[in-house]
């Protein structure tokens, strides 16, 4: 499906929503006019202007990720046709940083958003140039001072050139995110960047990768896979349908360098070896696509024109008969320069692929949800034709049945939630054993780290004894963890234990060090740790390899500080890793879930249907349980929105300082969470009355543990009222619309026998009134078949959420 014929199919569908919602309203106001409230049809009316809310506001993000200077500003700039997004040769990108489309003609804005406060900060508002220099001027005040203001993501609200005559992705935007490179080379919490990128993996529409032509196989771009891909094989696998490389700066191939179809298949071989399998690879020079957009548009400063003519115009030289070489206007060059460029072919694959399987799904499923409110519609026309038909007394028996069952329709939904609620906690389960082996292990791996250091300075003693370790490596856990909790769940626990899986598997994986703490230490405590422990004055007879002996303050505040300093960003990142992991894993396991709701419910609305066709002798549409994906938020966006209500909630009120820092801990909210304050104990030697400070291994152990079990603690909380909140989400949706089908029944037998008391003599013009909606319903109903047979003629093989 093309950006056209998605663009057509978009328009379709909201026209016809939107006149079936005013043909909904004026049969409302009719009603109205007779005294009745049409509470049903006031329900069907909602679903139609919540389908139609997502169909004009659905967001679609591409992210775009690269190692330090292989020009992912220019490219992201040369997308949105001006030069907004600043470049420098320090790291630029030092956090998320949001490009959202908005109408040409509308004031552009940059915009920072900062932990703990629910609005931005509006830094400048004005034209590209304005907004570029304020955000550079910004980027190097945080890089500078270490984020003070806590900022956590940047916004820039400005027209998109790609999508400019796309009414239809209105949503779209563009999301730069830091790559490892530009992690390490600023003030910023290395690991919270990090968690930026992973989240955009998860989360995003589209992927895009921008690597330098020339350096396509430095040490930046395998530190780049390795931190993003790495222990995610399968995800990327399952999602290779939306991720792209772009070899950016092919600008700067010299004759004498390969030709870059070569380059291009080196490069696939390169990101096989990562897990890309069948790499989608566009070569691009972004800076000639940004110039010959601004020169295309009139909008080209006379520095851009000059560094077009410079770099990019003599190529497209032509000779005179005398071999005089005429280098044309740029006017008259731009547009083949920007389609020599790649950008365009570029724009035009994202935007295809989004519209083909994000775009597709959405329009999918809002026709589906207008179809639903149009046959629910279809339903009551029929079934106030025929209550007017039959005779009264069969109708009021019918009407008394019908109460009867949907009453024990209601019951059954009942015994269903009960089971949810269960399956509520097998999932808290789930989590609660993945996040306990992430304790398990980060202990275990750093207690290993301090007994390692204990062992060797054991061997340097001058009586080297067995050293008894402190690391408790944990038990392994049952696979059966989780399921031995099927006893007590009912028939739905009984289907879905089947298939959610143990979490915590693949987490062995992620407790990898970069270094070791000893080696840490004795580069920065050389006197300490690379000497032997008899020239530190220790008695022999009292040695204890866990307790570190220092002649100065200082020196044993080092060593705390290096411990920190090691200890602290490696507990975090593991952390990051294996939250990636649960997310993954947890909300993949709520979409079975929801989908088993979905069929419980379903088949107690389809008994309904069956009766009620079956009395009224009428044929009756099925009501389907529907969960569209633009209701169905994920597990992302659930943990952020609490911990910013957590947030909120720390800076405006006044704690005491125990409970606020307990608070604090209990959101994981960067490395300094790890982080001990070990007493360093003064000792006094009596016989020469020298003083040392001395550093317990085991107490730093020990309390190291007891931060990650603070931790542990709070972030349990904290997804038990995350799946709380959205499996109940789930079931309440389920359960609203069976109970609206059901209650919109009964208001319709109600008017019916109500209208028949004081209107019998009406019944002819009643009727003809009501196979004349029902003829101009059918209209609608016509439509939207039509819709959705092209749809279904443009429907993807597999969609790639």
């Amino acid at each position: 499906m093309s950006s056209q014929e998605f663009q057509a199919a978009y328009s379709s569908i909201y026209n016809t929503g939107t006149r079936l919602l005013q043909y909904l309203r004026e049969y409302r106001d009719g009603l109205h006019a007779q005294g009745d409230d049409a509470q049903g049809l006031q329900s069907i009316e909602n679903e139609i202007n919540e389908a139609l809310d997502a169909l004009q506001n659905q967001k679609y993000q591409v992210a775009v990720i690269a190692a330090m200077k292989a020009g992912k500003s220019t490219f992201l700039n040369s997308v949105i046709g001006a030069d907004v997004l600043a470049s420098e040769t320090a790291a630029c990108t030092i956090c998320r940083t949001d490009v959202r489309h908005i109408k040409s003609g509308e004031t552009p804005k940059l915009l920072e958003y900062r932990e703990g406060s629910r609005k931005p900060v509006i830094l400048v508002e004005g034209d590209a140039g304005e907004i570029q220099q304020k955000f550079l001027l910004r980027t190097r005040e945080i890089r500078e001072t270490g984020n003070p203001n806590n900022t956590t993501r940047f916004e820039i609200e400005h027209p998109i050139e790609a999508i400019s005559q796309l009414s239809s992705l209105t949503g779209f935007t563009l999301v730069d995110t830091p790559g490892p490179n530009e992690w390490e080379s600023t003030n910023f919490n290395i690991n919270a960047l990090k968690q930026t990128a992973l989240e955009a993996l998860r989360t995003c529409n589209a992927i895009l990768f921008i690597l330098n032509y020339a350096s396509y196989k430095d040490n930046a771009v395998s530190d780049l896979f390795k931190d993003v891909v790495e222990n995610r094989k399968d995800f990327i696998a399952e999602n290779t349908g939306k991720i792209y490389f772009i070899l950016n700066k092919i600008d700067q191939k010299t004759e004498k360098d390969r030709e870059i179809a070569e380059v291009i298949k080196d490069l696939e071989r390169e990101l096989a070896s990562f897990g890309f399998v069948n790499p989608v690879i566009y070569a691009a020079s972004s800076r000639q696509g940004l110039l010959a957009k601004l020169i295309q548009q009139g909008k080209a400063t006379e520095s851009q024109i000059k560094d077009f003519k410079k770099f990019f115009s003599a190529r497209y030289a032509t000779e005179d008969e005398e071999g005089n070489q005429i280098i044309p206007a740029p006017k008259k060059i731009a547009v083949q320069a920007l389609a020599d460029s790649g950008i365009p072919t570029i724009q035009e694959t994202v935007i295809q692929r989004i519209t083909q399987n994000s775009g597709w799904n959405l329009l999918s499923e809002v026709v589906a949800e207008i179809d639903k409110a149009g046959k629910a519609t279809e339903d009551t026309l029929n079934t106030q034709i025929k209550g007017w038909q039959m005779g009264i007394e069969s109708l009021k028996e019918k009407v008394e049945e019908y109460r009867r069952r949907s009453q024990n329709a209601r019951s059954r939904v009942e015994l269903v939630k009960k089971a949810v609620e269960q399956e509520k906690q097998i999932l808290i389960q789930g989590f609660s054993q993945g996040i306990n082996e992430f304790a398990d292990n980060a202990k275990d791996k750093i207690a290993s780290e301090i007994d390692k250091i204990a062992e060797s300075r054991s061997a340097k003693s001058p009586k080297p004894k067995k050293t008894q370790l402190i690391r408790k490596v944990p038990a392994p856990k049952s696979d059966n963890s989780i399921r031995g909790l099927g006893e007590i769940v009912g028939h739905i626990g009984e289907a879905l234990l089947g298939f959610i899986p143990v979490f915590g598997q693949g987490l062995g994986k992620v407790f990898k060090l970069s270094t070791s703490l000893l080696d840490n230490l004795s580069e920065s405590v050389p006197e300490t740790f690379n000497s032997s422990v008899s020239e530190h004055g220790v008695n022999i007879e009292k040695f204890d390899p866990y307790i570190i002996r220092c002649k100065t303050q200082t020196e044993a505040q080092k060593i705390i500080k290096t411990i920190n300093e090691f200890c602290a960003p490696h507990i975090e990142s593991w952390w990051i890793d294996t939250q990636d992991e649960l997310v993954r894993d947890g909300t993949s396991i709520r979409e079975k879930l929801a989908h088993k709701i979905q069929e419980d419910i379903q088949k107690i609305s389809d008994e309904l249907s069956n009766y009620l066709g079956d009395a009224l002798q009428v044929e009756l549409n099925i009501n389907p349980i529907q969960f569209p994906s633009f209701e169905f938020a994920g597990i992302d966006p659930a943990i952020k929105h609490q911990v910013e209500v957590f947030t909120r909630t720390e800076t405006r009120t006044e704690y005491q300082t125990e409970t606020r820092s307990k608070k604090s801990k209990s959101l994981c909210k960067g490395s300094k969470t790890y982080e001990v304050q070990v007493p360093i104990e003064r000792t006094v030697e009596v016989q020469d009355r020298r003083t040392f400070y001395q550093v317990n291994l085991q107490q730093t152990v020990e309390q190291v543990h007891q931060k990650i079990d603070s931790n542990v603690s709070g972030t349990l909380v904290l997804l038990e009222r995350v799946i709380e909140q959205q499996v109940s989400a789930d079931f309440r949706s389920a359960e609203r619309q069976i109970n609206d089908y059901i209650q919109r029944f009964q208001n319709d037998f109600d008017r019916v026998l109500k209208e028949r008391k004081t209107n019998e003599a009406e019944a002819p013009e009643i009727l003809a009134k009501l196979e004349a909606q029902k003829i101009k319903l059918n209209e609608y109903l016509t439509e939207l078949t039509s819709i959705r047979q092209s749809l279904d003629s443009w429907k993807p093989l597999r969609i790639v959420k």
